[in-house]
């Protein structure tokens, strides 16, 4: 065996020692009408965990401005400061669609170390506020995506804006994006 093989070897022995140790429980201690936990100590009750159900509580939707370093998510979605913002205008395609990492990581590299500034509309997507972002020097992000071709237009919500800047085969590589604006494909 190799170096890596003989690792491999000994870390899943030692995983499966360490686990078969910690469920060794002496025999005549456990009792089967308490919790495996209380063994030591029968005198001690656990209190039994209640479930808490929290419902989502619908916020209203944020105005005004937001600026800072923009973590990605997608091709059309940045978190700034633990906000889940989804860019204005575009659709740019999913995680596992044709081009979807490639259009995050176009993304990445336009947001990489910049300050992004996020103008909120009033409307929500998918539990995510929708705003109009721009880099530092003034780009709108929206239009910087579609310019590479890695976003299309969505006419429904930008108005066309940013349909002049689509490359001529934007429509055709992103299929499923170009599908789901017609309402032949689900969302997700």
């Amino acid at each position: 065996m190799d170096v890596f093989t003989q690792l491999l070897f000994l870390i899943l022995i030692g995983a499966f020692a360490i686990g078969f140790l910690q469920r060794k429980i002496p025999k005549g201690k456990r009792r089967p009408d308490r919790p495996n936990n209380t063994w030591d100590n029968p005198s001690r009750e656990l209190p039994r965990e209640t479930p808490v159900l929290r419902a989502k509580v619908p916020q209203p939707p944020r105005t005004g401005v937001l600026k800072g370093p923009a973590w990605v998510i997608d091709g059309d979605t940045i978190v700034i400061a633990h906000q889940h913002i989804r860019l204005s205008g575009i659709d740019a395609p999913e995680m596992d669609h044709p081009y979807g990492v490639k259009a995050k990581w176009a993304l990445v590299a336009l947001c990489k170390g910049q300050i992004i500034r996020a103008e909120f509309h009033e409307a929500q997507s998918h539990d995510r506020e929708v705003a109009t972002c721009y880099l530092p020097d003034g780009r709108d992000l929206s239009e910087e995506m579609v310019r590479l071709g890695f976003a299309i237009d969505w006419p429904k919500y930008s108005g066309g804006k940013y349909r002049d800047f689509e490359t001529p085969d934007a429509r055709k590589k992103l299929w499923r994006a170009a599908a789901r604006q017609k309402g032949m494909m689900p969302p997700h």
